[in-house]
């Protein structure tokens, strides 16, 4: 049996991560519909955030695309925390900060990785 590495572990859980996250903006409840709208974005920018998050999904989700789904997912998540801290949500900052660490880890690894399989 072979065992699966746990870096492929840990981007396929970011990968569904943003997957939900896509589904979520894309099918948006009238609260997150809200949310978009008090912060200023218009109708269909919930649509945009979702396919934003689909595609880094995907491409986290292939080891050679990982690292463009990566730094895809970090502007998602940057612009998701700096919304929030130019709105004066502080505590919403923190889950979007939290995963674009992780989501910078990933990169990292995968980079490292391909640096390693280059040499």
């Amino acid at each position: 049996m072979s065992m699966i590495p746990w870096r492929h572990i840990f981007a396929g859980a970011l990968a569904a991560f943003f997957l939900l996250g896509g589904t979520l903006n894309i099918f948006a409840s009238p609260e997150i519909r809200a949310d978009y709208d008090r912060w200023g974005y218009p109708g269909w920018f919930p649509y945009l955030t979702g396919l934003l998050e689909w595609t880094a999904a995907a491409l986290i989700a292939v080891p050679r695309t990982r690292l463009i789904g990566s730094i895809l997912a970090a502007c998602v998540m940057g612009a998701a925390a700096a919304t929030v801290l130019l709105h004066g949500e502080f505590g919403h900052a923190v889950p979007p900060l939290v995963v674009l660490v992780l989501v910078a880890a990933n990169g990292w690894l995968t980079g490292q990785r391909q640096t390693a399989a280059a040499s």
